[in-house]
């Protein structure tokens, strides 16, 4: 069974296991899933001083899905990466490592648009902001507010720990000369571009742009989701993966 690494997103206060759990099932029998708390989140907040700007945050978490799959005895995995986290990251892997990844599906832009104009929550560290935060990233709120409100609980506990801020505020950073961003033109490996038409964090042209960019790059825009496709359309969501992932 092959092995689908997945990369969560950058909101304040994730972890892998909230993010991915709308869609670990639908996988079950077809990939055996590793979904690690990337750099910078969940229980991998400690260490990472130094670190500033998103490039460079992405080589960082590369470098730690490569530790990882050093560690499972993996030679070579297909990755799934979220947004402006898991999504860079899984661009930084391609390039540094394209002989570790068969196939590879990023989504909502995976951190190529522009960075955001204002560090979200932290700038109004409340429950409120939280909520506000994390509504934006579905298409209809009324849809998922029970998940909604238990995200928030759960991810201002998360955000609000000892050293979180400073990291999320790192990785956020315009940090003049630092690494530059990968060179999609040199990315070899099929790569899937998903992103929700309903996006209210990063348009679809982004993604477009992304897709454009990549020598075998793909674009498909799922139809009524926002940012969070996996949570919008989680069935439509594995389907799509799934096919890509075993063409």
């Amino acid at each position: 069974m092959p092995t689908l690494v997945l990369l969560h997103g950058g909101g304040p206060g994730v972890d892998a296991a909230s993010n991915w759990a709308s869609v670990r099932a639908g996988f079950d029998g077809e990939f055996h899933c590793l979904a690690p708390d990337l750099l910078g989140f969940g229980s991998q907040i400690a260490g990472t001083a130094g670190l500033r700007g998103p490039h460079a945050w992405a080589i960082a978490r590369a470098r730690q899905v490569l530790d990882l799959l050093d560690h499972h005895g993996l030679d070579r995995v297909h990755l799934v990466g979220n947004s402006a986290a898991g999504g860079a990251a899984a661009l930084a892997l391609l390039s540094m490592a394209p002989h570790r990844v068969g196939r590879a599906v990023v989504m909502g832009g995976a951190g190529t648009g522009p960075l955001p104009p204002s560090v979200p929550f932290y700038d109004n560290p409340t429950k409120e902001s939280m909520r506000t935060t994390l509504g934006r990233l579905v298409a209809d709120e009324s849809v998922h507010e029970e998940l909604l409100d238990r995200l928030t609980d759960l991810r201002l506990r998360q955000a609000l720990r000892p050293a979180a801020e400073g990291a999320f505020r790192a990785m956020f950073a315009d940090a003049a000369g630092g690494p530059p961003p990968v060179d999609l033109t040199k990315i070899t490996t099929p790569v899937l571009a998903m992103h929700g038409e309903l996006d209210r964090v990063q348009p679809v042209e982004v993604s477009e742009r992304l897709a454009g960019a990549l020598p075998h790059g793909h674009l498909h825009v799922v139809a009524g989701a926002g940012h969070w496709i996996h949570v919008d359309r989680p069935d439509e969501f594995t389907k799509l993966v799934g096919e890509f992932l075993s063409a």
